[in-house]
């Protein structure tokens, strides 16, 4: 059996795609999952299965449709993978503050040749293959949007979760 963390993008941000997190528990109970939790009401879920991480984020976001009437993109890491994407934060010597740090996770691979959006703000953003990173020392309110760069000008959907919650993440899947 495979710990996962189980990220829904958009949900519960502004009023909008309201999912209350009981409900979640329930509907991935439900599925059969194991160990279920959620933290924050922002869409963040951890599961145990056998299944496959595409398997798991495929059901989420069928049963999600199902269950509350809307598309929510799903994005599952196993507890290695969440792991090794915190082990390689190219940013630690500068981001001293959880609640200031972003990871923005990619649901789907950058285009070849897209435009780099390291260029938004040198000093603060590394990108990689899976994640973007992002230091906001002035606060994330106050930081380059990268988020809107991204699906703008790469047509790609990201899920960012602030250094805070990626920790929490971790300690429940115990990784």
């Amino acid at each position: 059996m495979t710990g996962y963390a189980v990220l829904l993008r958009g949900i519960n941000v502004g009023g909008h795609k309201k999912v209350p997190m009981a409900g979640l528990r329930t509907l991935l109970e439900g599925l059969g999952y194991a160990d279920v939790r959620t933290y924050l009401q922002s869409g963040n879920a951890v599961v145990t299965t056998d299944e496959p991480a595409t398997t798991v984020a495929k059901r989420c976001e069928v049963a999600i449709a199902d269950a509350f009437g809307m598309d929510v993109r799903c994005l599952v890491l196993a507890g290695p993978e969440l792991r090794e994407i915190a082990d390689a934060h190219p940013l630690r010597d500068v981001a001293d503050d959880g609640s200031r740090m972003t990871a923005l996770f990619l649901l789907d691979p950058a285009p070849p040749g897209a435009a780099d959006p390291v260029d938004l703000d040198p000093r603060h953003i590394r990108v990689t293959d899976r994640v973007i990173y992002q230091w906001c020392p002035d606060g994330i309110s106050n930081a380059p949007d990268v988020a809107a760069f991204v699906r703008k000008s790469w047509k790609v959907s990201v899920t960012g979760r602030n250094w805070n919650t990626v920790e929490k993440l971790l300690a429940l899947l115990g990784a």
